[in-house]
């Protein structure tokens, strides 16, 4: 069993930057995927824009991906659990897509 100073000493210690503390607006992402890895690129599509640019890439493990997948879903059943149902404008693949 381990003691309270381990727990401790195991604990990760989260920090967030100023400059990533604003976070990035997103209403469009594009994720592709290799053997190894997963790319979600973020993007801000602008009304009457030609180019959207990519204001945020992440790139994961596949195991991290169905992990952010879980932990997605879930957030989004809590939210409507305590918000109601989000409706969607238009069809998923209308603001996100996958390649």
């Amino acid at each position: 069993m381990a003691n309270n100073n381990e727990n401790k000493q195991n604990q990760l210690q989260i920090q967030l930057k100023p400059e990533v503390a604003d976070g990035k607006y997103s209403n469009l992402a594009m994720i592709g995927h290799g053997p190894n890895e997963f790319v979600l690129d973020f993007i801000f599509a602008a009304p009457g824009m030609p180019q959207a640019p990519v204001v945020s890439r992440i790139v994961m493990t596949p195991e991290n991906a169905k992990q952010l997948m879980y932990a997605l879903t879930d957030n989004v059943q809590k939210y409507e659990n305590n918000f109601g149902e989000i409706k969607q404008k238009r069809a998923p693949q209308g603001g996100f897509s996958n390649n």
